[in-house]
């Protein structure tokens, strides 16, 4: 396929399978909505504080069940499990697990958010990114983090074979930093924010373009099965995103009261690193994997041959969350 007519399919959002035969489709009742929340994901953690969910589905006799994802690497391992039916992850992060087969698709953006930068313990002699050369990194391979580590080394013509990485969760990392374990640590919001205000850990390279969006998944087959019920859950996410945007004091006290860090931290991460103004996947978010698809090739991460823009073109899916996104 041509990359023009890929991208006319991404921003048409024609998925794998034709839009009437989907919406049109008879849906079967539902037994259990199965569905992540993180910490990385305000609008997740204030839909179930308020039970929002529960309310939408218990006219239907649907009940709701919610898996912490301690990061994309793990909500992507649950999707492709068949452990949940929706999980959050990173737009990057989504783009390499469905280049490498897991059936997702995207309908709905989470957030916009600065989540993930390079940090490094507050005395590190550690100045610039080609300071790293041979120095131990900390990472949780398959999330933003990992992949926007791998991109910032590109910036100075260094290689992931020109560190030393030491695979670790996101709250691992952080505490390796701390304890002087790692050099420095790609981390994640909200470890980040509480290493910088708790321990004094300094942000070594930040890029806001290198943090891709907040992507909201579903398994291919339930989409297929249930798309009144995605289009359902959009709209819970929407009304979360409008409830955050009024009232983000209180969205950072539940986010500090689920992850267990001071308001002051929840506050940095929801006022200052997320943006929740552009939840319709559109060509912008196409755009930004396009840009950020390269690493992947140029690092390995995917098989010889991987046609990313068809994969992006099939993960951006923009069918479900228009007309939820116009009518809130």
């Amino acid at each position: 396929m041509k990359r023009r007519s890929v991208l006319q399919w991404a921003a048409g959002s024609a998925a794998a399978t034709a839009l009437p035969s989907v919406l049109l489709a008879a849906e079967q009742p539902l037994k259990e909505l199965r569905l992540d929340y993180a910490y990385y994901s305000p609008s997740s953690l204030v839909i179930r504080r308020f039970g929002w969910l529960e309310d939408e589905f218990k006219k239907d006799g649907t009940s709701v069940k919610w898996v912490l994802s301690a990061g994309s690497n793990r909500a992507l391992e649950y999707l492709n499990g068949n452990s949940i039916d929706i999980g959050s992850t990173a737009g990057l992060a989504a783009l390499l697990a469905k280049a490498n087969g897991n059936p997702i698709r995207a309908p709905y953006i989470f957030s916009r958010p600065e989540w993930t930068a390079l940090v490094v313990p507050k005395n590190s002699p550690i100045k610039s990114l080609a300071d790293l050369k041979g120095k131990k990194v900390a990472a949780t391979k398959g999330t933003d983090p990992y992949l926007f580590l791998l991109r910032a080394l590109h910036t100075v013509g260094l290689k992931r074979t020109d560190i030393e990485h030491v695979a670790l969760q996101h709250a691992d990392g952080r505490v390796a930093l701390e304890q002087g374990r790692v050099d420095a640590w790609a981390g994640l919001d909200p470890l980040m924010a509480a290493s910088e205000l708790d321990a004094g850990s300094r942000l070594l390279y930040r890029n806001v373009a290198f943090n891709t969006y907040g992507f909201l998944n579903v398994r291919d087959e339930f989409i297929q099965q249930n798309p009144q019920v995605v289009k359902r859950v959009i709209a819970v996410y929407e009304k979360a995103r409008l409830w955050i945007q009024a009232n983000t004091t209180e969205a950072a006290k539940i986010l500090s009261e689920e992850a267990k860090v001071s308001l002051q931290v929840a506050l940095l991460q929801v006022k200052l690193r997320t943006d929740l103004s552009h939840p319709l996947p559109t060509q912008e978010h196409v755009k930004a994997l396009q840009a950020a698809a390269p690493i992947l090739v140029d690092e390995q991460l995917v098989r010889p041959g991987t046609d990313l823009n068809k994969a992006i073109a099939q993960l951006v899916d923009t069918r479900f969350a228009a007309d939820v996104v116009r009518r809130a």
